[in-house]
């Protein structure tokens, strides 16, 4: 039982014996996804080459590009992210890209393997590029710094992101839905048709979030790869 709105990102109430069929809804909804592949005519199918295309030309402005195993995972992981984030929009399916650890499972080792193939690639280019050219020379110091400092604290913004803005889309979600269940019972049906208009748009509002937020977090992905060198 959900005890406050908060509830639904805590694990714990889906180990009980009453809720295992959170876990099969959970389990099951990506495996019919993935298995409307093989279908050619399954809309799934024409969705997810739309997500191909559309990140396929954003990567390719990029350095990532000439990175093919980056290139590649990158447009895997925008339909991975996007079909979880949509997942979770359902009732009782547990959302996954709602917490920091799961969103910092995907965002810290692709940074890292960014920042350690440039680091043995080419690092002086790689050291090079964190102090701007043009800077005054006594200001050289500071700006190795600060540039490191952003640099480092771009997987925990990337991540944490993706997870605050699915959390509080859950969130308000939740909250919409206890005031339509208090107008249903309590004031007249001219605020629960409101509310429940409210409630319908807002739901498709999160659904356009849900894939905006898949989108930025591959895209800045792909932007943190022009730092690295070429040759």
């Amino acid at each position: 039982m959900l005890t406050d709105i908060f509830s639904s990102f805590d694990p714990e109430i889906y180990i009980s014996g009453r809720t295992m069929y959170f876990w099969l809804l959970s389990i099951s909804s990506p495996l019919m996804f993935f298995c409307s592949f093989w279908l050619s005519t399954a809309p799934t199918l024409r969705f997810a080459f739309l997500q191909l295309s559309v990140m396929k030309a954003q990567a390719s402005r990029t350095n990532s590009l000439n990175l093919p195993v980056l290139h590649h995972f990158l447009m895997t992981l925008f339909i991975f992210l996007t079909s979880l984030n949509l997942l979770g929009l359902f009732p009782y399916i547990f959302s996954t890209t709602s917490h920091l650890m799961f969103t910092l499972s995907f965002g810290l080792p692709l940074w890292l393997m960014l920042i350690l193939s440039s680091t043995f690639f080419a690092p002086t280019s790689f050291a090079a590029s964190l102090l701007p050219a043009g800077a005054p020379a006594w200001l050289n110091p500071f700006l190795v710094l600060i540039e490191t400092i952003s640099t480092g604290v771009q997987p925990g913004t990337l991540s944490f992101r993706l997870a605050a803005n699915m959390s509080a889309g859950h969130i308000v979600m939740t909250l919409l839905s206890i005031y339509l269940m208090m107008t249903f019972w309590t004031t007249s049906w001219n605020a629960f048709c409101l509310l429940l208009i409210t409630q319908i748009s807002y739901t498709m509002f999160e659904g356009g979030i849900a894939l905006v937020q898949a989108y930025i977090f591959c895209l800045l992905l792909s932007l943190y790869s022009d730092t690295h060198p070429l040759n």
